[in-house]
């Protein structure tokens, strides 16, 4: 790998693999990664398609890709544990890595560009059992048609038990020409606001607050808020 980047040609490296490899290398010196998974016997005619761009790329990572077996288990909807990443101070969760990861679930790239921006809350508050409803923009500000996954992550601040620091809680693919703007709605009711308790043994909803983020991965900083009540 390292003498054919050597080389200054443009390079663009496929990986065939069933889970994440340690890519830490390539990805500060080859240009472009694309990861095929195990894509089948047709799959050389998809690749040929999206290299030469007949096609364009628009899927999303469904896991969370390490920079380091060190790393290991890495998930983005894990419980706050220990100081939290928002204390004075932090570091990092490792002795020797960052926390962030290589890349985050619900990443991808693709030829055109998209932007996704103005989270709305029909509602700062609720009351248990009622639904909030939520939309968004999603643009394509790049030359070409493509696809972009909106995502909407949560995080309930407080509650019986601990919750994960983000859980993805509704996504929608969206085509979209260039330059062309669609608005994305999704809804946060009881299913979504819900959590399985081991103490109760069953489905439980706090009256807590909660935060909202939508964006094109699990690192998506367009945020909002809104609480709910008794």
């Amino acid at each position: 790998m390292q003498a054919v980047v050597a080389t200054r040609k443009p390079v663009v490296m496929v990986v065939v693999t069933g889970r994440p490899v340690n890519l830490s290398w390539a990805a500060e010196h080859v240009p472009a990664i694309v990861h095929a998974w195990h894509p089948g016997m047709e799959g050389g005619n998809g690749l040929a398609d999206l290299l030469f761009g007949d096609a364009n790329f628009g899927a999303k990572l469904p896991v969370t890709w390490p920079r380091s077996v060190g790393q290991v288990p890495l998930y983005y909807a894990r419980n706050l544990t220990h100081s939290p990443e928002s204390a004075p101070g932090f570091n990092s969760r490792y002795w020797d890595l960052e926390s962030s990861p290589l890349y985050p679930f619900g990443y991808g790239l693709s030829y055109t560009k998209f932007a996704v921006s103005n989270l709305r809350l029909a509602r700062s508050q609720v009351k248990l059992g009622e639904t909030v409803e939520v939309t968004v923009d999603v643009e394509n500000g790049g030359s070409r048609a493509g696809d972009e996954v909106v995502q909407l992550y949560i995080h309930q601040k407080a509650g019986r038990a601990s919750r994960p620091v983000r859980e993805l809680k509704g996504f929608e693919k969206v085509t979209l020409a260039a330059g062309e703007k669609k608005t994305v709605r999704f809804s946060l009711g009881k299913n979504e606001l819900s959590y399985w308790s081991t103490q109760a043994k069953g489905w439980v909803q706090d009256a807590a607050g909660f935060d909202v983020w939508a964006g094109s991965d699990s690192q998506a900083t367009l945020h909002a808020n809104f609480t709910v009540e008794q």
